[in-house]
């Protein structure tokens, strides 16, 4: 139960970030700030109480579903050039998703599945594994995306640079003086 509650914390972050972004003064929207720490609160009570993974589901991703929409209008209309960041974040994380949703749904007869699989078959389809590494990587690309659109936004030079060819990273050149 412990370990699933972080994954509502940390969509909170990326709410409160990519609904901030457009914003030149080092300033606090408390209204924002109180509504999703209180949305975190009261949905780790009830769930801690309730113990029913389908509220957590829900309320996850209902909390993905705001960051897909904002992410979405930032990719169509303020930064369209950065939609292939965007889309290919959001298609490895919903990736992961339907594999933890196929997880969830088809636990028992997965596993038995994988009890009559060689070993190496078997590790292979540990769907909820791959939910990890998948939305891990979604999340990383969308972290990229929400970073990159924060130091354009602020007149900064992103740049996304892929170490050995593959792993991208961004690297940020400060505005040119005039």
């Amino acid at each position: 139960l412990l370990d699933e509650l972080p994954m509502i914390y940390s969509c909170c972050v990326f709410v409160y970030c990519l609904y901030e972004c457009f914003k030149y003064k080092n300033t606090v929207n408390y209204p924002l700030l109180f509504l999703l720490i209180t949305y975190s609160f009261v949905v780790s009570i009830v769930y801690l109480n309730l113990k029913e993974p389908v509220f957590h589901q829900i309320m996850y991703g209902t909390l993905v579903s705001i960051i897909v929409l904002r992410s979405v209008y930032i990719v169509l209309w303020v930064y369209p050039w950065l939609r292939g960041l965007g889309y290919t974040s959001l298609t490895v994380f919903l990736m992961g998703f339907f594999l933890w949703n196929v997880d969830n749904i088809f636990c028992d007869k997965l596993r038995a599945l994988r009890e009559k699989m060689p070993p190496v078959v078997g590790a292979v389809t540990q769907f909820h594994a791959w939910w990890h590494i998948l939305t891990g990587l979604g999340s990383y690309l969308h972290i990229l995306l929400s970073l990159y659109t924060r130091t354009l936004f602020l007149k900064h030079r992103p740049k996304v640079k892929f170490v050995f060819g593959i792993w991208p990273v961004l690297l940020v050149e400060p505005p040119k003086k005039l």
